[in-house]
């Protein structure tokens, strides 16, 4: 026996071995990969033998976490560490000015001038990183012209997610500020709510109160909680690996890459497509995010609800990437005074809340648009709603949703035109083709060349179409499977999975921003 473990560990490619577990920027570390799945295992053995040793549980997770992210994006995961220090630091010290040591109360108008200076120092330092990694290149072209000068791009690499965590960790000195949490008295604990892996990198973007109260609580791990993280993953799963991809990689791609030379009914189905190929990834992580969670024994808030079935643009923005849309709500929309400074005010307030949202997913012009074309359309809403004296939050029945949620989808699908072309010449090319060569002839065509593309996308729609309680049969279902049953469904999902896989492994959409 002895013998036979020498010769395996004599044939080993230890060179293989150690490219796996280095960083390779054509190779990160995604939740659909057999190399995370491999390490997840690993990793749940381990953390459940430290299941009552808390602090050692803490420091194994976070340790991880940032071996997770260095896997991302190399080197600069020291980026995570910067954010992590200077914002716990930021906030004892708002938290400090806050108290009055005579009395031991907190009083927040104290000293406010300098709270507000350390608010401003989070933003420099979260926002300042978020700037010069994502929007050097995009303001040195449009300035370049003003001094004569002729524009380079410099190489500037953007390290994955760091959207996210910056606007998580400000949250967190907006919050201390704002007198609604106390700072954690542990850098520890505070560096494993920021760094926590299964949402790190592509959100959802967890609220420090959310987070906060279950660090120490004692590890429990429901059959529930098991059962619904077991479902969530395999969905998430499914749709990232399986429909997302596939219609990707095997059709969208081509279309967006070159629309000219396409028909103007292949350009409708690759926006068709396009349309349920983000939804799928970007909602594919988010579940698995939260499924991972609760295996680990945390809960996450829900970060999709069947956006496309949404009556109204207000309502698609109430069911998509809900994590990023509250944030922007409650931080900078309420900031600018929400709806508390007029109508006018209102509309102004929804439009830069919008497009600063559309330049959060990148330094680009289409982007803006795609945040302005929302942005109007929410404050041209919100005016119809008061001209026709509509509830603040209307939905309509019978006949008129079928046809609010039919306009509402295809606003949105024109919309990610904008959103997933490079250029804006791009996406003009595409709605040229659409409406002046659009041939509605070569359907036939296309439908026996892309079978197995349409069909994912009609099962992928059909999926979300179908009612809610449908979807909560199915978790049920599977929470009271027993245990070898579930893991013989997520062997069958895997199984899927390898089968329609493409050879190269495909990032999530939002690792990009």
């Amino acid at each position: 026996m002895t013998e036979k473990l020498n010769t395996i560990v004599e044939n080993l490619n230890w060179n293989m071995v150690l490219d796996q577990l280095t960083y390779n920027p054509k190779s990160p570390l995604i939740f659909s990969s057999c190399l995370f799945l491999f390490m997840f295992v690993i990793f749940a053995l381990v953390y459940n033998c430290l299941r009552n040793r808390q602090t050692l549980r803490i420091v194994f997770v976070t340790a991880f976490s940032y071996y997770f992210y260095y896997k991302s994006s190399g080197f600069y995961f020291f980026l995570l560490a910067v954010v992590t220090c200077s914002d716990w630091l930021i906030a004892h010290a708002i938290y400090d000015m806050q108290m009055d040591e005579a009395t031991g109360t907190r009083k927040l108008n104290k000293h406010r001038g300098m709270q507000k200076a350390y608010v401003f120092l989070s933003l420099l330092v979260d926002l300042g990183l978020l700037a010069y990694f994502k929007y050097t290149n995009f303001f040195y072209e449009m300035l370049a012209p003003l001094w004569g000068g002729e524009f380079h791009a410099l190489d500037i690499f953007l390290p994955v997610g760091i959207s996210f965590f910056t606007f998580q960790s400000l949250s967190y000195t907006i919050d201390i500020y704002r007198g609604e949490l106390k700072p954690l008295k542990s850098l520890l604990d505070y560096a494993f709510y920021v760094s926590f892996f299964p949402q790190l990198v592509a959100g959802p973007i967890v609220r420090a109160r959310d987070f906060v109260p279950q660090i120490h609580k004692p590890l429990l791990v429901t059959n529930e909680m098991f059962g619904k993280g077991a479902f969530l993953i395999m969905a998430g799963l499914f749709k990232k690996a399986v429909i997302s991809d596939y219609i990707s990689v095997n059709f969208v791609e081509r279309i967006f890459d070159n629309p000219a030379l396409y028909s103007g009914l292949e350009n409708l189905l690759g926006v068709y497509g396009y349309t349920l190929q983000i939804y799928c990834d970007f909602s594919g992580y988010s579940d698995m995010a939260i499924g991972l969670a609760l295996w680990l024994g945390f809960r996450f808030p829900q970060n999709f609800n069947s956006p496309y079935k949404s009556d109204s643009i207000t309502d698609f923005w109430r069911r998509w990437h809900i994590s990023l849309s509250s944030w922007l709500r409650d931080y900078l929309y309420i900031s600018l005074g929400g709806s508390r400074k007029g109508e006018v005010r209102t509309y102004v307030n929804l439009i830069i809340t919008m497009l600063l949202g559309g330049l959060w997913h990148g330094a680009n012009w289409n982007f803006i648009l795609w945040g302005a074309l929302h942005g109007v359309a929410q404050a041209f809403y919100k005016f119809y709603c008061k001209l026709r004296g509509y509830p603040k939050k209307y939905h309509p029945t019978g006949l008129k949703r079928f046809v609010a949620i039919f306009i509402t989808f295809h606003f949105v699908a024109f919309c990610w035109i904008f959103f997933r072309n490079a250029t804006l010449e791009n996406s003009f090319v595409m709605l040229n083709q659409m409406f002046t060569n659009f041939n509605f002839a070569l359907l036939p065509q296309l439908v026996g060349g892309y079978g197995l593309v349409f069909f994912l996308m009609a099962l992928g729609y059909i999926m979300h179409f179908l009612p809610d309680s449908w979807n909560q049969k199915c978790e049920r279902g599977v929470i009271r499977l027993p245990l070898f049953l579930q893991a013989i469904l997520f062997i069958v999902v895997i199984y899927i999975v390898i089968q329609v896989k493409s050879s190269d492994i495909q990032p999530f959409v939002y690792f990009q921003f």
